[in-house]
Parts: structure tokens; C-alpha cells; sequence
């Protein structure tokens, strides 16, 4: 009985999946909200609440962060990582200024101490390369002067995650400094020794790994990567961040097959885990965070627009492109919700923090493809309207001659 039980509730939920993922497809939009809101119906509190496939549901949400992170990483060579890091530092530097530090200002302005801030810093910081991409690519922007720049800042968002994942996960497991210490610097070892061997070995070890039958190879890459995120679990420094490693290790043929074979687990797990986290958030509470919400994603929206307009400035773009780099920045999406998750599932943090970032991320997720569509036109009518001449008003943007690499989404579309 309870395994039909099971077959019934997990067989409704990814029909439902699916079915929302159609629907998203349709309004040319992201999946994600689509998801939340599922988790939210089928969740405690909600219209028809699971019990028979939760515990599953919760295993494959884990696996979904892994595969996320998997497939962030296979989008870069170490090289890449390098290069963007001596490059854009700058910019990255700002991004963090201007986008974690209103989130621990509201953690701690809402009274929910140091860890919380850490938490709802990384909720706000980090954009959503998979939602930004999608718009990108949509819009047909791709080849555009400012596109370089908004895709180093979410290069560098995504590096600057193997190292605050590891901080986190000691926070939230209430360890000491020295404790503390011991985990970051083993995260900055793993991080920095994963880069050394790629760039040197990176070849070798995919050559190694590289295999003509896709089955073979699916298995070897997906047992490495989950064996290498148990590790690091279990070494405190966080599975995403394994799983990311394994990625960036990975280069050429064997990343791109590895890529297209893991594709479809990772829709259907990350799928899952956004249903996971509106399951653990009771939508009852939402109401009570609203305004709050509301008042950081407006608040984000400004500082997202105003780190990519100060990025795309430093590198010399117009003043049409400032604004879409910086219009473009404002989603957030599967990052902030990993990180909201780990805190929730962590017990260490108000409760409250799960409702709060949850309508931030369906508000922003929302709020982002328009921003990115109608920044540019809305600024250039204010400045028109206060009396000051719009440079290259009317004047279409030029294409870059060398086509920018397509950045595939690190999440669902």
C-alpha cells in the first residue's frame, strides 16, 4: 500500500512538472517560480499535502543541488576561471559590495543574528546565470558589446561559491573558529589544487575518463561526482562544491558529452528540488514576509542595475549597454534557493528565513526578464525628461565582430 502510495504522489508531481514546464515554455519565462508554487501547494500548510514520497523527494532534491552544481562547472575550463578572476575582480568586488550587503543588513535589521545575515547575503548577492542566460538569448543579446560583461560577473559569482558554500555549511553546523578555519582552508586547498590540475592535467584526466558508449560514460561521471560530494559533505566543505570541482576538472569532448547525456537528470532533480523547498516552507507564512520581501527585491534591483552599469562603464561600453548590463544582472533563481535550503534544512536559522527568501526569489525571477527588457527604454525617457541629451539615442547597438560563446542556463528552462 505504500508503495502505490508513493508510485501515485511522485507520479503526480512530475506530471505537474512537466506540465508547468510546458506552460513556462509557452510564456517564453523561467520554470522556477512555476516550481516553487507546486512546492508550496503540495507542502504543509498547502492544498494537498504529501506524506508517502516526501522522504524521496528530499534524497532527490540532494541529488538535484549536485547535478546543478555538476553542470556549472562543465561550462568552464580552468583556464577560463582564471583568466575571468585577473580580469574582472573589480567588478566582482563591487557586485558583492552592492548585493550581499543589504541582504545581512536586512538579517540582522529583522533580528535574526550573524549566521542569518551570512545566509540571506548569499540569497541576494548571487543572480541567476540560468534565468540570465535564457533572457539573453531571447533577446537576441547575446552578441552584444555588454554580454562579456555581464557573463564575467556571473563567471565570478559562480567561482566565489566554492568558497562561500564551505563557510556556510560550517556556520550552519555550529562549529568553532579553529573548526571554522580548518574547513575554509581545505575548501581553498581543494579549490586551488582542482585548478592546478585541470589547467596542467585537465586533457589527461579526460581522456581517462572519456569513453565511446554514452552509458559507460554516464556512470563513471555521475558515481565520480556523487562519491566526490559525499566526501566533501562529509569533510564539511559542502557537495555543491565537490560536484563543482569534478565539472571544472572535466574539458572538451568528455564535458560536452558528459553535458548533453546529464542534461536531462538535471532538469528533472533540480525540477525536484525547487518543489522540495516550497514543500518546506508552510505558504501560510508567506503573508508576514511579503513586505520585507518586496522591499529587498526593489532595493536588489537597484543595486543589481547599478553593478552592471558600473561594470560595463570600466569596460569602456556605451551608455545604451550600461543600462541592459545592468538591467540584465537582476534575476535570482536556483542559487539563492540552494542557499535559502541549506539554511532551512539546517534548523540553525529563524524560521522565518525560508517564507522571506522564497517570495524574494518569485519576485526577482519575475521582475528580472522585464528588467532586462525595459531598463535600457525606462532610463532613456528619464533622461530625456530631465532635459539631458541620451547618448545614442535612436542608434541601434552594434554586435561585437567575434560571437560571445553561448552560456548554457544552470538551471531548468
Amino acid at each position: 500500500m505504500h508503495s502505490a502510495v508513493f508510485l501515485i504522489e511522485f507520479g503526480a508531481v512530475v506530471l505537474a512538472l512537466g506540465l508547468l514546464g510546458r506552460f513556462a515554455v509557452r510564456l517564453k519565462f523561467s520554470p522556477i517560480p512555476l516550481y516553487l508554487l507546486a512546492g508550496l501547494l503540495f507542502g504543509a500548510g498547502g492544498v494537498v499535502p504529501l506524506g508517502g514520497s516526501e522522504e524521496f523527494i528530499e534524497v532527490g532534491a540532494e541529488i538535484g543541488v549536485v547535478l546543478l552544481l555538476l553542470m556549472l562547472g562543465l561550462e568552464y575550463t580552468a583556464g577560463d576561471l582564471v583568466g575571468h578572476l585577473k580580469t574582472h575582480a573589480p567588478a566582482g568586488g563591487v557586485d558583492f559590495l552592492l548585493n550581499a550587503l543589504p541582504g545581512a543588513a536586512a538579517a540582522l535589521l529583522l533580528g535574526w543574528g550573524p549566521v542569518a545575515a551570512v545566509v540571506l547575503a548569499g540569497v541576494t548577492w548571487v543572480s541567476s546565470s540560468g534565468v540570465i542566460a535564457k533572457v539573453l538569448g531571447d533577446l537576441g543579446r547575446l552578441g552584444n558589446r555588454e554580454s562579456p560583461v555581464i557573463l564575467s560577473i556571473l563567471v565570478l559569482e559562480d567561482l566565489a561559491m566554492a568558497l562561500y558554500l564551505p563557510i556556510l555549511t560550517a556556520l550552519l553546523a555550529g562549529t568553532g573558529l579553529l573548526a571554522g578555519g580548518l574547513t575554509l582552508g581545505i575548501a581553498l586547498a581543494a579549490v586551488g589544487t582542482v585548478l592546478l590540475v585541470a589547467v596542467r592535467y585537465g586533457r589527461v584526466i579526460s581522456r581517462f575518463i572519456s569513453s565511446d558508449d554514452p552509458e559507460k560514460l554516464l556512470l563513471v561521471v555521475l558515481g565520480m561526482t556523487l562519491l566526490v560530494a559525499g566526501v566533501a559533505q562529509q569533510l564539511q566543505v559542502s557537495a555543491a562544491v565537490g560536484a563543482f570541482l569534478v565539472g571544472i576538472a572535466l574539458s572538451g569532448e568528455v564535458a560536452e558529452n558528459t553535458h548533453h547525456l546529464l542534461m536531462p537528470l538535471r532538469d528533472l532533480f533540480a525540477a525536484v528540488f525547487f518543489v522540495f523547498f516550497g514543500l518546506s516552507t508552510d505558504p501560510t507564512t508567506i503573508p508576514s514576509m511579503l513586505l520585507p520581501a518586496l522591499a529587498l527585491a526593489a532595493l536588489s534591483i537597484l543595486t543589481k542595475v547599478a553593478t552592471g552599469y558600473w561594470a560595463a562603464k570600466r569596460a569602456g561600453i556605451a551608455e545604451r549597454g550600461r543600462w541592459r548590463a545592468g538591467g540584465a544582472l537582476v534575476a535570482r533563481g536556483e542559487f539563492s534557493i540552494v542557499i535559502a535550503g541549506l539554511a532551512v534544512s539546517s534548523g540553525t536559522v529563524a524560521p522565518s528565513l525560508g517564507p522571506l527568501a522564497t517570495a524574494y526569489v518569485l519576485l526577482l525571477v519575475i521582475m528580472g526578464p522585464l528588467a532586462a527588457r525595459f531598463t535600457e527604454p525606462i532610463a532613456q525617457r528619464v533622461i530625456l525628461w530631465r532635459g539631458k541629451e541620451y547618448p545614442g539615442a535612436g542608434t541601434p547597438a552594434k554586435p561585437v565582430p567575434d560571437p560571445v560563446p553561448e552560456r548554457t542556463a544552470a538551471a531548468p528552462e
